[in-house]
């Protein structure tokens, strides 16, 4: 499964799909269910801080902001 995605494009079925990563409750609990966690993610800034979390699967953006799928996760967590 990509870290990044675009919606519609990838089969969710069994997935907790989240706006935001706000609550870690509703995060933690869907991963000790062995549940995959998808947030919804419209910057490179919500891209990164969903992908932040470990039990994040994956970050799923717009259609009309599919370059996101493109960014390179270690020169924006790290800085080039």
């Amino acid at each position: 499964m990509p870290e990044i995605a675009v919606e519609g494009e990838l089969d969710l079925d069994d997935a907790l799909v989240l706006d935001d990563v706000a609550s870690s409750q509703d995060l933690h609990a869907a991963h000790e269910a062995g549940r995959p966690i998808v947030v919804r993610a419209a910057s490179a800034e919500e891209v990164k801080a969903a992908l932040a979390h470990p039990e994040v699967a994956v970050a799923l953006v717009p259609p009309e902001r599919r370059e996101l799928v493109e960014l390179d996760l270690r020169e924006l967590t790290y800085g080039p």
